[in-house]
């Protein structure tokens, strides 16, 4: 019986640590699996890409992961074609196009992509330093990194360090991890590469 419950005891912690560190990409590349469309505004996969366009609403638009996401470092890569307002959302939920969570922004330049925004609660929890805003590469790929771990959020664009926070509030929550649309129209951005790895 004791070599049983030592045996058992093992696989636990074995599997708790095999889930912890683990990557894998949430997107696959060619359509929308693992993921749920919020609102009317365009999500589709083009050349392996995935994009999020404006549609004729003109409204905000979420496309968000299926799965909950605690603990994680994230990365992903981003290309504005147009107005490229957008943005990372964790720990979130969605009614209609309603969302509750944090959002990472994503941002034309002069926007400070890299900051910590709270919808429909506090706005800005902490906004980028003047002088970061030009590491924001208009017209080319970036590559935005978020890690959420408990109550602390860390934020890099192109390898920089952009925030470094601690927030009691984000701590407690757990959601989804969203991209967003923003209103207003004429967005189109593209997406690749979106790899994340479990911190839990």
């Amino acid at each position: 019986m004791k070599k049983l419950i030592i045996s058992l005891v093992s696989i636990i912690l074995l599997s708790a640590f095999s889930s912890a560190g683990k990557k894998e990409s949430l997107f696959n590349g060619k359509d929308l699996t693992g993921w749920k469309v919020y609102g009317t505004e365009k999500w589709y996969v083009d050349k392996g890409k995935l994009v999020c366009e404006s549609g004729p609403d003109k409204k905000y638009g979420y496309l968000a992961t299926e799965k909950y996401y605690k603990n994680f470092d994230l990365t992903v890569e981003f290309l504005q074609e147009s107005n490229g307002n957008s943005g990372i959302f964790f720990r979130s939920t969605i009614e209609g196009t309603k969302i509750s969570g944090w959002q990472c922004e994503v941002a034309p330049q002069g926007h400070d992509s890299g900051g910590i925004y709270e919808s429909y609660g506090r706005g800005w929890l902490k906004q980028i330093e003047d002088e970061k805003e030009n590491i924001l590469k208009p017209g080319k790929w970036n590559k935005m990194r978020l890690r959420v771990e408990g109550d602390r959020v860390q934020t890099w664009l192109n390898g920089t360090p952009m925030v470094d926070l601690t927030d009691e509030k984000i701590g407690k929550a757990n959601g989804s991890i969203a991209l967003q649309i923003h209103d207003g129209g004429g967005i189109k951005v593209r997406w690749r590469k979106l790899i994340i790895e479990s911190l839990d």
